[in-house]
């Protein structure tokens, strides 16, 4: 092992849809020996399916093929860079195939191999008959699915590259494993080499977001210069775990090391126990170290023997959806907007009856502009709103009476209403998105190469290891009985939020190490539910990590059933770190004289 060796990784993409300036930014900044891309969430794989059901040559992401490495496939073979994409959603073969294609045309010769063996769709009957149910709900395991796919680790990766790949082109896989693979393939990491996994599965979770970790999403979003060239992040990584964050020289964007604080904090859970398939990550005592403007060093992550399971992603049918929207302006939008879509569901369910329809299987109202996120904090009446009206139903022609019922009400009912989007809402499919574990010896991964497949032996896993004692609150902070008053949390803490199913996670940071004990002592489960009482259902649950002065709050059941299954606008929890920021906290007058 070269400890003297850097392998520097840039990161493309966050997911498919992500801006086309990404890949021609990393490669020409000539500071890159890897270019990896993340495209795949649970409800990209289900649209992936369809896809591939209208036609077969489909099923991959393709603006992997026709826009980024178009725009990049000469100039990778020129300069000698690797690329590893999981753009093979469901059918990673018609990825390569299409890449070659492209190659063709373009005139250079590059050797693609293709991880699979993710899809586990085909054994969901027996698994469904032996009683697997679902990871969260405890739901038996549906009868018809779109897709069903294990996240995979680095591993096939890395054996790919090392069998002299150039492009790998995966289907299902943990978004880090596409920055782990070359790492363990450049470094030649030992499987139990669990610290330097875990560092590596780091750096592939700073940059799985792109410019998440540079700039992007940071909560004191005036400070971030040039969105418009935000730079797109490189990882310099060490053979002992440890990286440098930076970004192409002469991008907008900014790295600091709370922007990357925040995004090492993103959508993590327990941060003593984040599970992968090839280590299970403590990163409670991870650093973060400005070296300067451009540079930030991680390090201290540590890593436990992975689990003996792979977590399975699958998605369902399940029903139809419309949802209308109208903008309503002037004196008490709120109430009009609010009144307007309880007659248009009125009116439809009377229709319905009519008909001898069923009634919906649900319905949801948002008067987006009023704070109805917000709930019982929301500050007051707005003149100019819209109004979000949303509708389920098994039967989608019963939808597109609803659809026909919403432009009406322009004309009909409350003064100021109008309807910039034009036209009747579209009737679109409702996915279920269900996880459950799958033993790993009832998966086969592989990667084909050259003509040639070969199997990846995948270690068993087993008992989870003991994690190191850490501390697991910080110290109690003592205000020596000064007189306290109210400011929002965001004059204390940096924060940032984002998803898992049904569940969201907010992580907060301190602005400053010594006041963690405070917003420790401030932002409690108790007082956080409380504050989230009209959105989450569930209990929340706060952990400590020390080493970045942060904590991690999971809400449970907190995102109407999270993913494509809410109603809500924000499905995701994007947006409940920002909500949460609002909070008001109790700081002693001194603190909140010198903010």
């Amino acid at each position: 092992m070269n400890d003297g060796k850097i392998v520097r990784i840039g990161g493309a993409s966050g997911f498919w849809g992500d801006s086309a300036v990404a890949a021609p930014q990393l490669v020409r900044s000539g500071r890159i020996d890897y270019l990896v891309f993340d495209y795949l969430a649970e409800t990209t794989m289900a649209i992936l399916a369809g896809a591939r059901a209208k036609a077969p040559e489909l099923g991959y992401a393709t603006d992997f093929v026709d826009v980024a490495m178009r725009a990049v496939l000469a100039d990778v073979v020129a300069r000698g860079i690797k690329v590893v994409s999981n753009a093979g959603g469901v059918h990673p073969r018609a990825c390569a195939a299409a890449l070659a294609a492209l190659a063709r045309e373009l005139g250079v010769e590059v050797r693609v191999a293709v991880v699979e063996g993710d899809d586990v769709s085909a054994q969901l009957p027996a698994l469904r008959a032996a009683g697997r149910r679902d990871l969260f709900s405890g739901e038996a395991l549906p009868e018809r699915v779109l897709s069903a796919n294990a996240y995979l680790g680095a591993l096939p990766i890395a054996r790919a590259l090392s069998a002299g790949a150039d492009v790998v082109i995966t289907g299902r896989c943990v978004d880090s494993a596409v920055t782990l693979g070359p790492l363990i393939h450049e470094f030649g990491w030992n499987l139990d080499d669990y610290d330097r996994l875990a560092g590596g599965s780091l750096a592939g979770h700073i940059i799985e977001c792109g410019c998440q970790a540079t700039g992007g999403l940071f909560t004191d979003w005036e400070s971030v210069p040039d969105w418009p060239a935000i730079g797109y992040p490189i990882v310099e990584c060490a053979a002992d775990g440890s990286f440098v964050v930076t970004k192409p020289p002469g991008t907008g964007g900014l790295i600091a090391r709370a922007a990357v604080a925040e995004q090492l904090v993103y959508e993590i859970g327990d941060p003593g126990a984040y599970v992968l398939p090839d280590v299970v990550c403590d990163f409670r005592d991870v650093r973060i170290d400005a070296i300067d403007a451009d540079r930030v060093r991680v390090s201290g992550a540590r890593g436990l023997p992975p689990p003996p399971t792979y977590k399975v992603s699958a998605t369902a049918p399940d029903g139809w959806r419309c949802a209308g929207t109208l903008v309503v302006i002037g004196i008490d939008a709120a109430a009009k907007a609010r009144r307007t879509g309880e007659a248009i569901l009125a009116r439809v369910r009377a229709l319905f009856a009519q008909a001898g329809i069923d009634d919906f299987r649900a319905t949801h109202i948002e008067v987006l502009g009023a704070e109805a996120m917000y709930g019982a904090n929301a500050r007051g009446a707005s003149r100019e709103v819209m109004l979000r009206v949303v509708a389920d139903h098994a039967r989608r022609d019963a939808l597109e009476r609803f659809a026909r019922e919403i432009a009406p009400a322009v004309t009909s009912w409350a003064p100021g209403t109008t309807s910039p989007a034009g036209g009747r809402p579209s009737v679109t499919p409702v996915i279920r998105q269900f996880a459950f574990a799958l033993e790993k010896n009832a998966v086969v991964p592989s990667f084909e190469f050259d003509g040639e497949r070969n199997g990846v032996a995948v270690p068993p896993g087993g008992e989870r290891g003991v994690a190191r004692p850490l501390a697991s609150e910080p110290p109690a902070f003592d205000d020596a009985g000064e007189a306290t008053v109210e400011v929002p949390l965001v004059r204390l803490a940096w924060a940032r939020s984002g998803d898992k199913g049904d569940l969201s996670n907010i992580g907060v940071i301190a602005r400053r190490s010594e006041w963690m004990g405070l917003i420790w002592r401030e932002v409690t489960p108790a007082k956080v539910k409380a504050y989230f009482a009209h959105l989450v259902r569930g209990d929340v649950e706060r952990w400590y990590l020390p080493g970045i002065a942060a904590m991690n709050l999971v809400l449970h059941g907190a995102l109407d059933g999270g993913g494509p299954a809410s109603h809500r606008m924000d499905p995701l929890g994007k947006a409940m770190g920002q909500m949460l920021l609002d909070m008001p906290v109790a700081v002693p007058r001194s603190i909140a004289d010198a903010l």
